[in-house]
Parts: structure tokens; sequence; C-alpha cells
């Protein structure tokens, strides 16, 4: 997050005795407020889960089928028409 960056949006959670004890504790250990560590980590952790859903990672030769792929798509079959010619007709 840019330093520049204005704060607008607000979040509260609710934890038990021993989760804020500890998220203080952690805190205290990286010298920075409760809503640094909670944002900061929070924020490291949704990164994380986004770019594993987001995206693919394919071995080299995988990638190069992939590509081939892309280059030489099949020809439509017979159902694929079909369900094209139906699609025209129903956005008419």
């Amino acid at each position: 997050m840019p330093a520049t960056a204005t704060k607008e949006s607000r979040l509260n959670i609710r934890c038990d005795l021993y989760a804020r004890e500890l998220l203080d504790k952690a805190a205290a250990y990286s010298r920075v407020s409760v809503s640094e560590f909670v944002l900061k980590n929070a924020l490291a952790s949704a990164e994380e889960v986004v770019q594993a859903h987001e995206s693919i990672t394919l071995k080299p030769e995988d990638f190069l089928a992939f590509l081939a792929a892309l280059d030489a798509p099949l020809k439509p079959n017979a159902a694929l028409k079909r369900a094209f010619k139906r699609h025209a007709e129903q956005v008419r």
C-alpha cells in the first residue's frame, strides 16, 4: 500500500482473548500497532490466496502445448454449430 494512500475503509473483527493477546504480543515484537500488524499479514495472505486462484503455472512443455492449441483451434463439431445457431436465433 502506498504511504500516501488515504485510509477510508474500516474493518472490525471480533476474536477471543487468546487471539487478542497473541496479536498484541506479535505486534509488539514487530514494533508496530496491532492494526498495522493485522493488516500487513492479512494482506499478504489475501494476495497469496488471490494469486493461487487467478494464475496458472505450467511446465515448459505444457505451456508449449497450450500455445499450440491456441494457434490451431479445433474446428467446430455439429453440436457446437447447432448451439451457435440456436444462440444466434435467441439473441436477435
